[in-house]
């Protein structure tokens, strides 16, 4: 790949931001890569295992002459960081972020982008539930999707350049209208968390199951739940928080859902049961045979630590 940027800016250095940069390294996309981290013990940290090419002490200077100015920070904490930047970015710039929700963000961060940058938001659908800088790698986004969510009247150039950093990165790129992203991720992934989180507080409480227990004899389904509710607790209050109608809307489905198959198990209607649970096991080979994952234990992912 040829290089697509001359210098990126990464702001906040958790485990997108470091994975981020792997993945530049590896493709050579981009000439020089700042970053910056609001806490001095994870700047340190970024210097030590040499995340990026410059760790900047301050957002404005991370951010000066950078050509793509990438937020990969909670979306709560946005506007504040937008506002902040916004009269040291330099014209012709282009800013985006990492958000797994996106209309919020473009209200948040849209009205701080200052005359001649190009706002370009987007969301790489991909992750583990490790966090921090230490936990990303070059290889996280590769055959993911990584989603460009313009707004507006985008400039062709700036959504161009991001495609082509993102799929220099390994990814799998799309455009997607904001609130249908929000849609689609409150099915995909915001609302699964959330019974995620639900399973793992029932087993919490239900004190006639002992803390051992619980641990000890987890079966697969358990873990892969409490893998899930081991992800980042600011991230996903702000998702919450800022996705809303959409997440509400699905949560009501789901119930709708989960009566229809309490009512199948209390009357005996095995029948339906067996036709519901065949259906939903063809969404299972479905993302199989898009490659988004492997038909192997662990959710087919590594045992290593990452």
């Amino acid at each position: 790949m040829s290089q697509v940027y001359g210098r990126v800016a990464l702001i906040g250095l958790g485990l997108i931001a470091s994975s981020m940069f792997w993945a530049i390294k590896r493709g050579g996309l981009v000439g020089e890569v700042t970053g910056y981290a609001r806490s001095e013990e994870t700047r340190a940290t970024a210097r030590r295992i040499g995340l990026c090419d410059r760790v900047c002490d301050t957002l404005e200077d991370a951010v000066k002459d950078a050509d793509l100015v990438v937020l990969c920070v909670p979306v709560g904490a946005m506007e504040a960081v937008a506002r902040q930047m916004a009269g040291s970015l330099k014209p012709g710039a282009t800013v985006s972020d990492v958000g797994s929700v996106k209309r919020a963000v473009i209200e948040a961060v849209g009205p701080h982008i200052p005359e001649g940058v190009h706002f370009v938001p987007a969301h790489p659908l991909a992750g583990t539930e490790h966090s921090g800088p230490e936990s990303g790698f070059a290889e996280l986004f590769d055959n993911r999707w990584s989603l460009i969510v313009p707004s507006g009247d985008p400039d062709a150039g700036a959504v161009a350049d991001l495609r082509a950093l993102w799929e220099g990165m390994g990814a799998n790129v799309d455009v997607m209208d904001p609130d249908h992203h929000d849609l689609v991720l409150a099915v995909t992934s915001h609302t699964p968390h959330l019974i995620a989180y639900t399973m793992v507080g029932v087993a919490d409480d239900l004190r006639r199951v002992t803390d051992s227990e619980v641990i000890k004899y987890s079966a697969a389904g358990f873990r892969d739940f409490t893998r899930i509710a081991a992800s980042d607790p600011t991230m996903w209050r702000d998702v919450f928080l800022t996705n809303k109608d959409a997440t509400l809307e699905i949560l009501g489905r789901f119930t709708e859902e989960l009566f229809a198959l309490q009512r199948a198990i209390r009357t005996g209607d095995g029948d339906l049961l067996h036709d519901y649970f065949t259906r939903t096991r063809g969404i299972r080979r479905g993302i199989l045979d898009a490659g988004q994952d492997v038909d192997a234990p662990n959710f087919g992912r590594s045992t290593k630590a990452k």
